[in-house]
């Protein structure tokens, strides 16, 4: 798409308007925002657009009109399909070795099991073995519980969160405000991170990690805004 607009402004009932009309989401509906930071947050991205309009780089975006084009409707699924990674967190599945990895794991990502003990009253179990364990039940209809709460933005934020992160724990812990989008990159790919150590870095994955950090900046954008 080429760029056909030069002035966007935020309008009425956290509208953004592109020369002065409402924008449409990609199903054709107006695009509202729930507060006014997230509505200059999706323009900000819209006044940065070259003369090729890439969608990719407009996150923020992204998840704003999903909301609008899929809640309620597909509300359930958002949920269920979130929900499902707290089986097999990322954050549950150690290495067997070597002995440094191991304790780097543990360091950096107990913590946030610890979190989620705390503060979801979800206490979930580690493993260093490749198989899936099962986890607690009561832990399970806890977390699922804390994404029910939340409302339909943040329940879409979430759930992005939770499959760029692969971890239930971390994308809730990014809703609650407790962490941000570098920290959720670095425990994400620790494994990678720990092998680029010693291996160097691709080309291919250096192109990975730049979308994966620029779609986790989005989302805690997209947080902040809501708050």
């Amino acid at each position: 798409m080429r760029r056909f607009w030069k002035e966007v402004t935020v309008g009425p009932g956290h509208a953004v308007l592109l020369d002065g009309r409402a924008m449409k989401t990609p199903a054709r509906k107006p695009l509202s925002l729930p507060t006014a930071p997230l509505a200059e947050a999706v323009a900000l991205e819209w006044r940065a657009a070259g003369e090729q309009v890439d969608a990719d780089a407009m996150p923020v975006t992204r998840l704003a009109t999903t909301v609008v084009d899929l809640m309620p409707e597909r509300r359930d699924d958002a949920l269920s399909e979130a929900a499902g990674y707290a089986r097999t967190d990322l954050l549950c599945y150690h290495a067997a070795g070597p002995a440094d990895l191991r304790a780097r794991q543990f360091r950096e990502w107990q913590p946030w099991l610890d979190w989620s003990d705390r503060h979801l009253a979800a206490p979930l179990v580690v493993t260093h073995d490749l198989d899936p364990i099962p986890q607690p039940a009561a832990s399970l209809e806890a977390l699922e519980a804390v994404l029910r709460r939340l409302d339909d933005w943040r329940l879409v934020a979430t759930h992005g969160a939770t499959k760029l992160t692969g971890s239930l724990v971390l994308g809730l812990a990014m809703e609650a405000g407790a962490l941000d989008a570098a920290k959720a990159f670095d425990l994400s790919l620790l494994d990678e991170l720990y092998e680029i150590e010693r291996w160097g870095l691709e080309e291919e994955q250096a192109r990975r990690q730049a979308v994966l950090r620029r779609d986790l900046d989005a989302v805690e954008r997209f947080f902040a805004a809501l708050r």
